[in-house]
């Protein structure tokens, strides 16, 4: 099992990966500085937490 991820959470990664899909690698770093890229916050562990969000969405359609 894993950690669960609350709506916000969900909905702003999906967003996220909806527009800008292909640019979202497998990698935390690079997904790290798009995410900030595009959205901002003063949160810095909510934006962690999406961008592990989006790593593992775009790892999951890598394998599909």
């Amino acid at each position: 099992m894993g950690r669960i991820k609350t709506r916000i959470i969900k909905r702003l990664t999906q967003s996220l990966m909806k527009a800008h899909g292909p640019e979202f690698s497998e990698d935390f770093t690079k997904n790290k500085e798009l995410v900030a890229k595009y959205v901002n916050f003063n949160s810095r562990k909510l934006a962690n937490v999406i961008t592990g969000y989006a790593t593992k969405l775009a790892k999951a359609a890598k394998v599909k």
